[in-house]
């Protein structure tokens, strides 16, 4: 069956919300309010399905915007206009089904018509490997790493030029 990419619904923020929270130490756990907040303030918050049943979710800000996210601040400091994904998450029965590789290509072709690079980190101390090698396939590069003082979690932060732009 084919993977579905569509804006989230208010009323499946709860769904989200569990999907973030089991999906293992690669995404940081968050709270029914911190899922609200992205609702209301995210500039890309979309959801997959495969065969009726979400698949997972994507959150990204351009970076003019309001986000309280000390690896978005880090890209801030460094880059004047990007795309930043905040956290992609991938239900496990659908990991290495294209669904990771359809959210990127549609948060690109919504990026490259606005932000000359996407930005997005992958935490290093948690198997980092797998997420490593497919943001390399998709494009990306290492341009540092930053820990984030809250909980002591070291990221390598990633970089994409997009040619559209």
């Amino acid at each position: 069956m084919s993977i579905v990419i569509r804006d989230v619904r208010e009323h499946e923020l709860d769904s989200v919300l569990a999907l973030n929270n089991n999906a293992g130490l690669a995404i940081l756990p968050l709270d029914a309010a911190k899922i609200r907040r992205f609702y209301e303030t995210a500039e890309y918050f979309r959801v997959a399905e495969r065969d009726g049943n979400m698949a997972g979710f994507l959150v990204g800000y351009g970076s003019d915007s309001e986000h309280d996210s000390c690896n978005f601040a880090w890209f801030q400091q460094r880059y004047p206009s990007f795309f930043y994904i905040d956290r992609i998450v991938v239900a496990s029965r659908r990991r290495g089904g294209g669904v990771g590789r359809a959210f990127y290509a549609d948060a690109q072709s919504y990026a490259e018509l606005r932000y000359p690079q996407m930005a997005c980190e992958v935490f290093l101390d948690h198997g980092a490997d797998a997420a490593l090698l497919f943001h390399g396939s998709f494009g990306f590069r290492e341009v540092g790493q930053n820990t984030m003082p809250a909980v002591d979690v070291r990221a390598s932060m990633l970089l994409k030029d997009l040619c559209s732009y």
